[in-house]
């Protein structure tokens, strides 16, 4: 874990603050209900332009404390949750690909390859100066691809919103020979584990 700032001097009563999900992606919202607590969802626009030779997981740290930042701006009373993913394929970014022949060029590099999926969620609450961030990796076997799965693939899911176009909580698991990590949700976009676990830091009450 990184924690960049914690003046948690005078902490507030568990639960008193109110939870922002800054992200508009609608995977980490559905991961997010999982934990129960009743949260807002703010857009962070921020930008996403990877700085020169800067590492995926470096990227995915740098991004996720800013979007969390960025919303905890305009919301600095309230606990600020902000995640991103890239795709490392041997020490190169992927990220979102937005179209059906980026999708197809990152499917053809990551076919046979291990990638490593860089998960990166950040905690920020302005009032009490709490910054944290930490990083879940998932190590990711690519079974060796055809033109003719990646296309089935692709026209089928269409997950031209997924870092590496990997959806694996769909047909993007077939494309896999081996997934490992130790925090399940982490591929699909928020590592809960950890998202917990930097909730409890910021002073919510979790089971």
């Amino acid at each position: 874990m990184t924690l960049l700032q914690n003046d948690l001097s005078s902490p507030s009563a568990p639960g008193q603050r109110a939870l922002v999900l800054g992200s508009t992606s609608r995977y980490r919202r559905e991961l997010l209900q999982r934990l129960g607590l009743p949260f807002d969802v703010v857009g962070p626009h921020v930008d996403e332009t990877p700085q020169p030779n800067e590492a995926p997981a470096a990227l995915a740290q740098r991004l996720a404390l800013a979007k969390a930042q960025a919303v905890a701006a305009q919301r600095p009373d309230a606990i600020v949750i902000g995640s991103d993913q890239v795709a490392d394929l041997h020490g190169q970014p992927l990220g979102k690909p937005g179209t059906h022949e980026r999708a197809v060029a990152q499917l053809r590099q990551m076919s046979g390859q291990t990638v490593l999926f860089q998960t990166a969620v950040a905690v920020v609450c302005a009032a009490t100066g709490l910054a944290a961030c930490e990083l879940a990796v998932v190590r990711v076997v690519f079974r060796e691809l055809t033109d003719a799965e990646i296309e089935r693939y692709l026209r089928a899911e269409q997950p031209y919103d997924c870092a590496g176009s990997a959806k694996s909580e769909g047909l993007g698991i077939t494309l896999l020979d081996h997934i490992d990590n130790d925090d399940p949700t982490a591929l699909i976009g928020l590592p809960l584990i950890r998202t917990a676990r930097l909730l409890r830091l910021a002073g919510l009450q979790l089971p």
